[in-house]
């Protein structure tokens, strides 16, 4: 079983689009979006949810108000300025500041201290007319998304090992952070979509620069690359320098647009330009994966 990771630098480079392409093109696949902070390929796959799961971030200090003197020294400990005095003395975390380090925990002479665990958000495995399709959801302001990101890839491999599927999709998280390092590990491709821009030449050398650092294949593809074509020569002679080859370039294609204004992956019933294009880009991924 193959994984293929489609990345970018930044957000809005048309990473969704390309992942969204591949899962009405591809056979014998589960699909997974791993961007759980701003997740949005199921807008373009219309997932039936068949299982909803609870996902536990790690836990957070909470202090039991009985047993706190308001002595200060959790204050005195927390480097992330979480424990706050209360009008009436005592101490309350603040757990959108509280980093689970347990420093605290240690520290409080009373032992009022504990770590408690609590729902931070969902993950879901649903069905879609182009197969299994394994995401997620955030709750507004909590973080340890790299661990849901873990989830959902652990979730969607036990779906491909349990259907024989050949092949995980993953529409990965933006950056370099810890959620590109946690849907990176272990993958046999990543896609780099980038931008003929010098905020998309930036974020695509960050990008690259991680991949090779975990000794992941890179392929690269310029997305509306006609709107710069100078840019997009630029960064495919950085791709060459670099020993990737340049898989594919996408043009600005209004048909894609409508696309994903109507919610529908690039390539179903469409034959322009731009979805010839990712057609042709898919083929080239195929081969690489020997899929």
């Amino acid at each position: 079983m193959k994984q293929l990771l489609v990345l970018s630098g930044k957000g809005g480079t048309g990473k969704t689009t390309v992942a969204g392409a591949f899962a009405a093109l591809a056979s014998k696949k589960v699909l997974a979006d791993c961007d759980v902070d701003a997740a949005d390929l199921h807008l373009l796959l219309a997932p039936e949810v068949v299982e909803t799961h609870d996902f536990k971030a790690l836990p957070k200090a909470e202090i039991d108000s009985v047993k706190c003197t308001g002595c200060g020294t959790c204050a005195a400990v927390c480097r992330f300025a979480a424990p706050a005095a209360q009008p009436d003395g005592r101490y309350r975390i603040d757990p959108f500041l509280c980093e689970g380090c347990r420093a605290c925990v240690s520290a409080c002479p009373g032992g009022a201290i504990y770590l408690s665990e609590r729902v931070a958000g969902e993950w879901f495995l649903s069905r879609t007319r182009f197969g299994p399709f394994v995401h997620a959801r955030l709750k507004p302001g909590e973080e340890n998304s790299g661990k849901l990101v873990a989830q959902v890839r652990r979730a969607a491999a036990e779906v491909a090992a349990e259907e024989g599927c050949d092949l995980i999709i993953i529409d990965g998280p933006p950056g370099i952070g810890c959620p590109v390092i946690s849907a990176l590990s272990g993958v046999d491709l990543v896609l780099v979509v980038t931008e003929p821009s010098a905020a998309g030449r930036h974020d695509l050398e960050r990008v690259v620069k991680l991949a090779c650092h975990f000794a992941v294949p890179v392929l690269a593809a310029v997305n509306k690359w006609d709107l710069e074509p100078a840019g997009t020569e630029a960064i495919e002679r950085y791709l060459r320098d670099e020993e990737i080859p340049p898989a594919g370039r996408i043009p600005f294609d209004p048909e894609l647009v409508a696309a994903a204004a109507a919610g529908l992956p690039a390539v179903e019933g469409r034959r322009g330009e731009g979805a010839r294009a990712l057609m042709a880009l898919w083929e080239t991924v195929r081969r690489t994966l020997e899929i």
